[in-house]
């Protein structure tokens, strides 16, 4: 299958999706990584990790407190896997 093929699939299975049709796919869920660990790591201060990852210090201490959870595109911000 060539790059061309593969990304019409994609685009076939994303219309299927969004009109509610059920798929024999697998979906991913990446683990909330640990943002604590993961910036004690790198040797950052929070206000430091913060700037780089382009999130407020306050989010950041939430998501080290365990009080919220990074979504989406923070995941992969933050190195989750």
């Amino acid at each position: 299958m060539n790059t061309f093929d593969r990304i019409r699939e994609g685009l076939e299975q994303a219309i299927a999706h969004a009109s509610g049709e059920p798929l024999d796919v697998l979906i991913h869920h990446p683990a909330a990584p640990n943002v604590k660990n993961i910036r004690r790591k790198t040797g950052l201060t929070q206000e430091q990790f913060a700037s780089r990852c382009h999130i407020s210090v306050n989010t950041l201490r939430h998501w080290e407190r365990g009080d919220r959870q990074p979504q989406g595109p923070a995941i992969v911000a933050t190195g989750g896997t």
